[in-house]
């Protein structure tokens, strides 16, 4: 059910791009007119479609490669290897959204395309992302406490239907113990820790995907190869390490395989699917346009919230603060190292993308 509300919020958020990104009002000053100097459709649709397949690839690969631990034990969940890399993997995305996506989202809102409006007066990109991960927080704890109390009902159908035999042998074996409290009252550790990773998995598939589309259709949209030429590179690493990430969290929270695939598959297809949209639009599309600013403005700034929150608190913040992480002076070294390298890396491919 949760991955079906998920799916249609995906849509959604794909639909709303696609509609209003093409957006083309004229240019109110000349410095926001298009420069067609260098501009080639047919090699940047070469490219484009190059850009489709290899990103594609990247994000399919990045995305499955946690799911490698049933048969490389070193990688499963809670090891030493798999906690490094969950750590580089959040490195991967607090960079996306503080150095890639929150600066874009600046920028957009404070073009000097936007004439007349709010948009210049206030810091909208900022306000977004800040509303934007304090929703992310109402959500996160929200949903957990609805699973954890739709759980416990569960449960305690399932006792109250038990056969009276059973409840009784069930007494015999825990008398001493219950002292008349429910068993149900407080779930195992391990289960709440489930309902964790369910919860973080697809609150932050949900940031990435709109990143993701947001990217894809402007790389699909532009005409210019020395545009699209460099980014093809990095957005394949870009979309690498974020499936890293989000393929860790989507492991450790143990969906059935028809969930893990849809959410791989969501994952992998948004970015390709973003570009071919953009394809489809670049005749029509001008990215200067008060309208497609505006949008592509406040969807990455929500992105970034919902990534900055999710990097932080559910990933780096609950790993770090583990009782085997902090008594392991070792494994603290390794995670650290870990982190700055995938920061630092993601940061640098800024460079180009």
């Amino acid at each position: 059910m949760a991955t079906a509300a998920m799916t249609k919020v995906f849509v959604l958020l794909f639909l709303v791009a696609a509609c209003y990104l093409p957006a083309h009002a004229a240019a109110a000053e000349c410095d926001c007119a298009t420069d067609t100097a260098g501009r080639d459709k047919a090699q940047a649709l070469r490219l484009k479609v190059i850009a489709i397949f290899c990103i594609l690839a990247g994000s399919a690969v990045g995305a499955a490669l946690p799911s490698l631990g049933g048969r490389f034990p070193a990688i499963q969940p809670e090891t030493d290897v798999f906690l490094s890399v969950k750590a580089f993997a959040g490195g991967v995305i607090l960079a996306t959204g503080l150095v890639h996506i929150l600066p874009a989202a600046f920028e957009a809102l404070s073009s000097p395309c936007l004439v007349g409006g709010p948009w210049k007066r206030f810091p909208f990109a900022g306000m977004v992302a800040m509303v934007s991960a304090i929703g992310t927080l109402i959500v996160d704890t929200v949903a957990t406490g609805y699973f954890h109390r739709t759980d416990a009902k569960r449960k305690a159908a399932a006792v109250a239907d038990e056969p009276a035999d059973d409840l009784e042998a069930s007494d015999e074996h825990s008398h001493g113990h219950a002292h008349g409290m429910s068993v149900m009252s407080v779930a195992p550790a391990g289960e709440e820790d489930l309902v964790r990773h369910r919860v973080i998995s697809q609150v932050l598939e949900l940031g990435v995907v709109v990143h993701s589309l947001i990217i894809g259709m402007s790389l699909g949209a532009s005409d210019f190869p020395s545009t699209v030429r460099p980014l093809v590179p990095a957005l394949t690493f870009h979309q690498f390490f974020e499936g890293i990430g989000l393929g860790g969290c989507i492991v450790q929270a143990k969906f059935r395989v028809r969930s893990v695939v849809t959410m791989a598959l969501f994952f992998s297809l948004t970015t390709p699917a973003g570009i071919a949209v953009g394809i489809g639009i670049s005749s029509v599309y001008d990215a200067n346009s008060p309208t497609a600013l505006v949008v592509q403005g406040l969807l990455e700034a929500a992105a970034a919230g919902i990534l900055v929150y999710m990097a932080l608190v559910d990933i780096l913040a609950e790993d770090f603060m583990k009782t085997k992480v902090q008594s392991r002076g070792r494994l603290q070294l390794a995670m650290n190292v870990a982190l700055l390298l995938g920061a630092g890396l993601m940061s640098m491919i800024a460079i180009w993308a």
